[in-house]
């Protein structure tokens, strides 16, 4: 059965405004209003995963995926190619990889929508192919956070900005990271990036509702297991996806640590479809393994 409050999501999920451009956005006349992020510099959207941040999905079915082959509507396909590296596929043909490294396997395959993070060079490139059409930076220039609100078909694109450690500037880099959520499908997806610090309260705000978060997991790179596990527990993500794991071993100390709050699937998958109306009953740590796109495949 779903929830009066599902279904709400799942109709507002189907109100497509009009394409806009870069920096354009054509806003649906969403009932909840429009909502100024908490965060300072934040960017402003009109946002169903903030407005109706106290939902909790209830129903437990995860597709397996193919990538590039046709998707059901109202559904979306991750595919974890490689580190912190996932290309989206949303029901409208839009396409966007994330901490994105200007390379994503032997495939001619160019993404309409790249997000980067600059805290190290696995998850930027200087030189993105000029033929992407949307290419959006998660560091600010100066004490400037990046901001950004974009509108592609039916995706809406916007990023909450976090500090991140540095041998410069007292140790600290001021708005060098981003998470990068992308709206589609009634769906709320959310990638942490590099994240090197618990959100304060006004991220969390500006953050919203996560259905589905790819989070980093190594540990110490970015945040110590402990603190990982209260983010994601205070996200309250139905799916969570690891990433920005090195080696079996560092992979198992997360999955340990998760086992007390979380279930735990690893079928083996690079990929997954999911929808407003397949999210797992339990929240779940789906675990993809990572693999490269090839064109022949």
């Amino acid at each position: 059965m779903i929830r009066p409050v599902h279904a709400l999501r799942f109709a507002l999920s189907q109100i497509r405004p009009r394409a806009g451009g870069a920096g354009t956005f054509h806003a649906a006349a969403l009932c909840c209003g429009l909502f100024t992020a908490a965060l300072p510099g934040a960017a402003q959207a009109q946002s169903h995963c903030i407005a109706l941040a106290q939902d909790t999905p209830g129903v437990e079915y995860v597709h397996k995926a193919s990538f590039g082959t046709p998707l059901p509507d109202h559904t979306v396909r991750i595919n974890y190619v490689a580190h912190a590296t996932f290309v989206l596929e949303t029901p409208a043909g839009v396409t966007a990889a994330t901490d994105y490294t200007g390379f994503l396997g032997a495939t001619a395959f160019l993404p309409d929508i790249v997000t980067m993070n600059i805290a190290h060079s696995s998850h930027f490139t200087r030189n993105p192919d000029p033929a992407i059409p949307h290419v959006l930076p998660g560091w600010g220039l100066g004490e400037t956070p990046a901001q950004h609100n974009l509108r592609v078909e039916d995706v809406l694109v916007r990023n909450v900005p976090t500090d991140i450690r540095s041998a410069w500037q007292d140790g600290r880099r001021d708005n060098g990271n981003s998470i990068f959520i992308f709206e589609v499908a009634g769906l709320c997806i959310g990638h942490l990036g590099h994240l090197h610090h618990e959100p304060s309260e006004a991220q969390y705000a500006a953050i919203g509702r996560l259905d589905v978060v790819m989070a980093p997991v190594d540990g110490g790179y970015t945040l110590d297991r402990a603190t990982m596990v209260r983010v994601l527990t205070r996200l309250r993500s139905s799916l969570i996806l690891p990433m920005h794991w090195f080696g079996q071993s560092n992979l198992d100390a997360f999955l340990a640590d998760m086992e007390a709050h979380f279930t735990v699937v690893d079928r083996g998958d690079s990929a997954i479809e999911v929808s407003l109306r397949s999210l797992p009953a339990t929240p779940t740590v789906w675990l993809l393994r990572p693999r490269y796109l090839h064109d022949d495949r």
